[in-house]
């Protein structure tokens, strides 16, 4: 595998949100999936890079959810901007509730145990927590 393929998206992973969209008798070609990884990958790279522009003249190493709703908006995705900012809002929220719960302190094992299950919940309720809705508008 070359290094411009090593710095792309799972095919596999685009082509599941790619199907998760379309009816389910609609297929999805080969080059379909290709073009979709390249321009996912290229918007990643993109939003990340002004986000890490920011972290850098804060004198920041860590990139952080703010950092890429402020990066969404700045870069004029104002939409995607809003609905990210609202999930990452309740995720956060998600978090603070998992870690109130009381958890046992009797062995290492268990401590291990109940911060996985902890993680679960969490990763449970995002799940609940409706996915933003986009519209792509062409100009």
């Amino acid at each position: 595998m070359d290094d411009k393929q090593d710095q792309l998206l799972p095919i596999a992973n685009v082509g599941r949100v790619m199907k998760q969209r379309l009816p389910p008798t609609a297929r999805v070609s080969k080059e379909a999936k290709q073009r979709m990884q390249e321009c996912a990958t290229e918007f990643i790279s993109f939003v990340t890079g002004e986000a890490s522009s920011k972290c850098r003249t804060e004198n920041r190493k860590t990139v952080n959810g703010d950092d890429v709703c402020w990066a969404l908006s700045s870069l004029g995705f104002d939409d995607y901007a809003d609905s990210i900012a609202r999930y990452l809002h309740k995720y956060r929220e998600a978090e603070k509730a998992n870690q109130k719960k009381p958890t046992g302190t009797d062995n290492v094992n268990k401590d291990e145990e109940s911060s996985h299950t902890g993680s679960q919940a969490a990763q449970q309720q995002t799940d609940q927590i409706p996915e933003p809705t986009f519209e792509f508008r062409f100009l």
